[in-house]
């Protein structure tokens, strides 16, 4: 299927995307793709990560690179990007779309819950930026998008740690576009809703909760 609009800046710009391999990533993934863009994206799933990586290749004729990286670790993190930028040239797209929303209690709410959620919900969103940026200044400018969360506006009641974080995306991108936009660097923030993939469906979506999350929302 081509897409309905061509950008002519995205044909063989060099694209990473965060959480590539399934849901709001892979349509992401295939999008630039589509664009004519060469495409590497972080994930740790491989199933799902080689299955999209075989069918954009055998319908485009080109395939992505599928980097299995743990975005807890920044070290591997950081060789994940040089490897794109290896692969691709220097990367002058980023989009920052990995996050892990599993709902929790406030009660049941520990340390080691905490860190480990900043440490896949916010974190990466800093060294991956911190990573492509001085290739983005040698290109003459580049792209940033970090993906937040409209749960954070809504009083979303059951993921308290994954909303803190996507709220600190916003300050994170503000400060990030003050220091970089000097260098062309420009850097934004997304706030999708909720987006019903396969695994908010298989995990979370009934009747019930759709109809709660509705009820918050200005337009029905």
């Amino acid at each position: 299927m081509m897409p309905s609009a061509r950008f002519a800046d995205l044909d063989g710009a060099s694209v990473l995307i965060t959480g590539g391999g399934s849901g709001i990533g892979a349509a992401l993934t295939e999008g630039f793709m589509r664009q004519g863009a060469k495409v590497a994206f972080i994930d740790i799933a491989d199933k799902p990560s080689t299955v999209l990586a075989d069918r954009l290749e055998k319908e485009l004729g080109r395939r992505p690179l599928y980097l299995k990286t743990d975005l807890r670790d920044v070290a591997a993190l950081r060789t994940a990007v040089a490897k794109a930028a290896e692969a691709h040239g220097d990367v002058t797209v980023l989009v920052n779309n990995a996050a892990l929303d599993d709902r929790h209690e406030v009660k049941d709410v520990t340390v080691e819950f905490w860190d480990n959620n900043l440490a896949i919900n916010l974190r990466p969103h800093f060294f991956t930026a911190q990573a492509v940026a001085p290739g983005m200044k040698r290109a003459g400018g580049g792209s940033i998008i970090n993906f937040t969360s409209t749960s954070y506006l809504i009083n979303h009641p059951d993921m308290p740690a994954y909303t803190a974080a996507k709220a600190g995306i916003l300050g994170l991108t503000k400060g990030l576009a003050g220091k970089l936009g000097a260098d062309g660097i420009r850097v934004n923030a997304v706030a999708p809703g909720w987006v019903i993939t396969e695994r908010q469906k298989e995990l979370w979506v009934t009747e019930e909760t759709l109809a709660a999350h509705v009820a918050k929302q200005c337009i029905k």
